[in-house]
């Protein structure tokens, strides 16, 4: 049975990781074509949609993960989104020197994000 303090801490957690989604997807509202630049760069078809639907997931995981009953799918869906931009952004394989250690960094951190997650998901159940 959760104490208080955990029931506190979970609350907190939730609103920290996904209030945090729920901004950067807002902020890349207005990142739309640069985002849609990136995509095209890397050959994924339709990069103008793929990019609104990243930008989507962000919000909608977002908001779920933070202060809504689905909590178990917006970590869902921000694990589907960080897997992504990792493998679509952070290609640290295709890169050298200090370059490689900056996307080898946000590779590591997003695999944190994702771990994060799986415990929202898990608590959610």
């Amino acid at each position: 049975m959760p104490t208080d303090l955990t029931s506190t801490l979970i609350l907190l957690a939730r609103l920290l990781l996904g209030g945090a989604f729920l901004i950067f997807g807002i902020r890349n509202i207005a990142n739309i074509g640069p985002l849609t630049a990136g995509l095209t760069a890397r050959g994924l078809p339709l990069p103008r949609i793929a990019a609104i639907i990243g930008v989507a997931l962000q919000i909608i995981g977002g908001a779920l993960t933070a202060i809504g009953p689905y909590g178990a799918w917006g970590g869902a869906g921000l694990i589907v989104f960080v897997v992504l931009a990792t493998v679509l952004f952070h290609n640290f394989w295709d890169y050298k020197g200090a370059d490689r250690a900056n996307h080898v960094n946000a590779t590591i951190m997003n695999a944190g994000l994702a771990g994060a997650f799986l415990l929202i998901i898990a608590i959610s159940l």
